[in-house]
């Protein structure tokens, strides 16, 4: 796959490798007549040799990072771990123009890259070894089982399809290694956080291998009565059936279990009135508990040095259950009671369940015209995704005189009082009962050619034909629709010197849009365009790397929060984003090490959406959900020897600027820097002892939010202890 920027993957701009080569002598079963210098070299030896090798990534050919029309970085497990970092969010902060979007109370994760977030009302869209994984509720991602992060950003819809135009983030996973290793770690820190994790490899025979890797949490939260516990378990297998022919699986199973948490509530449109750590949901709800069961099985056939075909299979399931709080409007459209603390709320059952089916199959090799190299990759994809969508809720009535609490379902934001398990009230009435189907298919072509060791092209095109029929159950009415779209691509990269590469690329997306409207209608599909110019450097040592990207992207049919109808989407017509992004990695005199991103995004409606009982509630020029306009993150290591210990500290600061924080609104989260430090010692060659301090200053401060009633509170000062052992 390819690698980008990291610290412990500064050979950048090498050429992609499929993965670790072994070589392991097995008995001789059926020798062959060889002649010549083979010939002596065999009757010199008593044993064959096998060579045994990782499987390459789905979508991807074995092109050099630097020859790539487009910015990529690259996050590697090493680096996770250097940060002590366990959750998605928190590694694609280091990642230059993505920004945390509404996560729903935590049970998933949801970004954007380069302002463009797809719906913000489901999961954001990514992919795990190739195979899509943003389409279900599996809960959150954890990287314990993560070998490294490929963000592709720009327009990679020829290939990928289905995608956001600002970029594609591809989860790798660790896979099983013919050299038996592994490892132990314990985590404790914060309000009592508990997280042991244990990886193991080995080979069973000479061509079979197996892995396991797993981490189980169990922590309080600074949010009041908040408690999580999570498990997430993937075994996996790879057998080189020939030299020529491999196949592996992969076994994923998660399951987490939390309270469904809103955050909390900006009072007149002003944020810090009452405690970040307050909780408005109700404890007798108990946990929202979340599942993500995945099987992910691929062959991989190379028929010569230059040519291989890779097949695959995913398939997923995923559920999402539980109660849940939703401060919302009152009858009279304000958030508050006369008494302006009382605070009504909406009771919630939610029952998510998906399944998800994946077929692929792609051929890539390398063949030479004319004195041109060209590099293809002809493919094809199968993608039937099934969504139960079932919600019933308790939603205050409207009444006269002197209501209860438990009547209007409110909570006193100054001084809450919990309900008890027989005082919440029952969910009475359906809002949602849907079964969505979305049948995909798409075929792609991408051909990368070598005009001279100079000037390199791309181009290539995706088709996609897309069906999806939303029956109600409730109305027994069933919605179709049944689009299909062309997405081309085109790019030149022109290297003046080994040293700098300098690039332009164009193309066309196309993603298709789950659920539909408070009003039941499916939304079309989004469908894009991007621009992107820039350049990459690499010193001659390896030891420095650095991008600039300029971007443009266009799209229609965009899905942002419904500012009226509470936990629905509105289709907002048109957008555009446009920013620049700037990447350095470099290692130092004196054994610093640096990692160093910015990035500037406008983000913004391109026109005007009306609501039909409320009126505009999007103007063009409006900025987009969540998204700043500057942002960035630097981390600085520094390496040095302590009574003959190596030894590592480390300092990050993190800047996200001021950004919507809900649509078609004028109300807006404030800026905030965050400080962490971070360390680490070699106590012998197999423990490692580390810890960071995160936020140092305490600062109070908001991460994402989906409309003012809803915002969601950054973390206070945190502190982590680890000891890892390897082996």
């Amino acid at each position: 796959m390819l690698v980008g920027t990291s610290f412990y993957a500064h050979a950048a701009q090498s050429a992609p490798q499929p993965g670790p080569t072994t070589e392991i002598p097995r008995k001789k079963m059926a020798p062959k007549p060889v002649h010549g210098s083979a010939a002596k070299s065999s009757n010199a030896t008593k044993n064959e040799v096998i060579s045994v090798r990782g499987q390459r990534q789905q979508y991807v050919g074995k092109i050099p990072a630097k020859d790539l029309p487009q910015n990529i970085q690259t996050i590697t497990g090493a680096t996770l771990e250097k940060a002590g970092i366990v959750k998605l969010a928190d590694a694609l902060d280091l990642v230059s123009g993505v920004s945390r979007q509404n996560s729903y109370g935590g049970l998933w994760d949801s970004f954007a890259v380069r302002g463009f977030a797809g719906d913000i009302n489901v999961p954001s869209g990514y992919l795990v070894n190739g195979f899509n994984y943003g389409r279900g509720f599996g809960g959150p991602v954890d990287v314990s089982g993560i070998e490294r992060m490929d963000v592709l950003k720009g327009p990679t819809s020829a290939l990928f399809g289905r995608g956001e135009p600002g970029g594609t983030v591809n989860i790798i996973t660790k896979k099983p290694q013919f050299v038996p290793q592994g490892s132990l770690m314990f985590q404790g820190g914060s309000y009592n956080n508990f997280r042991p994790e244990a990886d193991y490899t080995t080979p069973l025979t000479h061509n079979f291998a197996v892995r396991i890797n797993g981490a189980f949490e169990d922590a309080d939260s600074f949010r009041d009565t908040v408690h999580t516990r999570k498990y997430a378990v993937t075994p996996s297998f790879l057998w080189q059936i020939t030299n020529n022919t491999s196949a592996s699986y992969q076994f994923s199973w998660k399951h987490q279990e939390i309270p469904f948490d809103r955050g909390v509530v900006a009072l007149n449109g002003r944020l810090g009135a009452i405690p970040n750590s307050r909780f408005l949901g109700e404890p007798a709800d108990g946990p929202t508990k979340t599942n993500d069961l995945g099987h992910q099985f691929q062959l991989q056939h190379d028929f010569n040095k230059k040519w291989s075909a890779l097949f695959g299979v995913g398939y997923r399931t995923t559920s999402l259950v539980g109660y849940s709080e939703s401060p919302e409007l009152t009858a009279a459209r304000q958030p508050f009671f006369v008494d302006g603390r009382t605070l009504s709320r909406q009771r919630r059952y939610t029952d998510f369940h998906t399944t998800d089916l994946v077929l692929r199959g792609e051929v890539s090799g390398e063949f030479s015209t004319f004195g041109f190299v060209h590099h293809l990759l002809v493919g094809a994809d199968y993608d039937d995704f099934t969504y139960n969508n079932y919600q019933e809720r308790f939603r205050p009535p409207t009444l006269a005189s002197q209501p209860t609490y438990a009547q209007l379902n409110a909570i006193d934001i100054y001084n809450p009082i919990y309900l008890s398990a027989d005082g919440v009230p029952a969910t009475n009435s359906v809002t949602t009962n849907q079964y969505e189907q979305d049948k995909t298919w798409g075929t792609y072509l991408q051909d990368h050619v070598d005009i001279t060791r100079q000037i390199k092209i791309r181009f290539g095109g995706r088709y996609d034909n897309f069906e999806q029929s939303i029956y109600s159950r409730s109305s027994q009415v069933t919605g179709r629709q049944h689009p299909n779209a062309f997405s081309p691509q085109v790019g030149i990269v022109y290297e003046p010197i080994r040293t700098v590469s300098l690039y332009f690329s164009y193309g066309k997306g196309f993603r298709a849009n789950t659920g539909s409207s408070y009003y039941g209608v499916p939304f079309a599909p989004e469908r894009s365009k991007s621009y992107e110019f820039g350049a990459k450097y690499t010193s001659s040592d390896k030891r420095v790397t650095a991008s600039v990207a300029f971007f443009q992207m266009y799209k229609n049919n965009i899905l942002s929060a419904d500012p009226v109808n509470s936990g629905y989407s509105l289709a907002i017509g048109t957008a555009e984003s446009k920013g620049v992004e700037v990447d350095v990695n470099a290692y130092l005199p004196y054994k610093f090490r640096i990692m160093a991103d910015y990035a500037y995004v406008d983000a913004f409606s391109t026109s005007s959406t009306l609501d039909p009982d409320f009126g505009r509630v999007v103007a063009a020029g409006d900025p987009l959900i969540n998204v700043p306009k500057n942002s960035g993150n630097v981390l600085l290591f520094k390496d040095f020897t302590v009574f003959g210990k190596n030894a590592s500290f480390g300092a990050g600061v993190n800047y996200v600027g001021r950004r919507l924080g809900q649509t078609g609104t004028s109300f807006y989260l404030p800026s905030y820097t965050l400080l962490r430090f971070l360390g680490s010692v070699n106590v012998t060659k197999s423990i490692i002892v580390s810890g960071e301090i995160n936020n140092v200053t305490g600062k109070q401060y908001y991460a994402n939010s989906y409309a003012a009633l809803w915002v969601y509170p950054g973390s206070p000062r945190m502190f982590f202890l680890r000891a890892r052992y390897k082996f």
